[in-house]
């Protein structure tokens, strides 16, 4: 089953050229999933050409401008298609505020339903949608308003199956196998029965997507964000002005290094939400920062492809 990240905005505060405000979509297999929707987001998705039109559910971090003010044209434009399936919008308190005046003043014609879900306790981590094999989970973060991070985790895979000893427990190659893989006993002719595990090697885990914006370092994140194949984690400033960022309320880029390393077990960590301070040569400043603690940071840009594979 395929993974893949878009990054379809990585700038913080305003918009720049070339530079569109957070958001990240996540793609699943047949499922899409937005992470926060800044101004520019519906620019992204089609350049990218990607079916915007079938985004699942809307994870929106906080309510600051540069984090919403893109879900308003999402909304009108998912109107001029045909659409049965809901449109799940969640996000901590004030969302739901901010979607129905959005509706009312801008007279919107809405033609599906759209279910929108505050999280009732931001302070505290919980899982907010579930699907087919995987989960969404919120995280607290520390920011100028209540803000969250999200984790996407699957569950456990099947270990590997292996033939050989299917073969030599007497199991007839063909809806038998099928079961094994599955998890199921099966019942030979003999009447003897195999369970799973004298077939199969130990279950393999699901794969980890973590979305970390806007906040200071937070006592427990590390260990949220453990074991992540991919971690988007905001690094707004350099470390010479971590005074002014944590008066902000932001990471560095040096505390996202710091928090990918001290994590255990990340994959690879994308700098995301950077200052319009920075040109794009400027965010080398930020990489490298980031890359004294963990080296494999990288810098997110607009309009990137991100696999997620299966580690086995």
């Amino acid at each position: 089953m395929n993974m893949e990240a878009f990054v379809l905005g990585c700038g913080g505060m305003m918009p720049l050229p070339g530079r569109h405000l957070t958001s990240v979509l996540l793609r699943r297999e047949g499922d899409l999933f937005l992470f926060d929707c800044g101004e520019g987001t519906q620019v992204s998705l089609r350049a990218l050409n990607l079916k915007w039109k079938k985004i699942d559910a809307i994870f929106i971090t906080h309510t600051h401008a540069d984090h919403i003010t893109g879900l308003p044209g999402m909304l009108m434009l998912s109107s001029q298609v045909d659409r049965t399936e809901p449109l799940y919008i969640i996000g901590p308190p004030r969302v739901r505020e901010y979607v129905e005046a959005s509706r009312k003043i801008l007279e919107m014609y809405i033609n599906f339903e759209i279910i929108v879900q505050e999280i009732a306790q931001p302070s505290v981590p919980g899982i907010v949608y579930r699907g087919d094999g995987f989960l969404v989970r919120s995280v607290p973060l520390r920011h100028t308003r209540v803000c969250v991070g999200y984790i996407l985790e699957e569950d456990q895979r099947p270990g590997v199956f292996f033939p050989e000893k299917a073969v030599e427990l007497g199991v007839p190659r063909g809806p038998l196998w099928s079961r094994l893989q599955h998890g199921n006993p099966v019942t030979l002719e003999d009447g003897s029965v195999i369970e799973p595990h004298q077939v199969m090697g130990e279950a393999r885990r699901g794969r980890k997507f973590s979305f970390i914006t806007d906040s200071l370092p937070v006592r427990g994140l590390a260990e949220e964000v453990a074991n992540s194949d991919l971690l988007i984690c905001e690094g707004m400033f350099e470390k010479a002005l971590r005074e002014s960022s944590y008066e902000k309320k932001h990471m560095t880029a040096e505390d996202a290094g710091m928090l990918a390393r001290d994590a255990g077990g990340v994959g690879k960590m994308g700098l995301i939400h950077y200052s319009p301070r920075y040109t794009n040569h400027d965010l080398k400043i930020l990489e490298r920062e980031a890359r004294v603690h963990f080296p494999h940071s990288f810098l997110t840009k607009d309009r990137q492809h991100i696999p997620i594979p299966n580690v086995d």
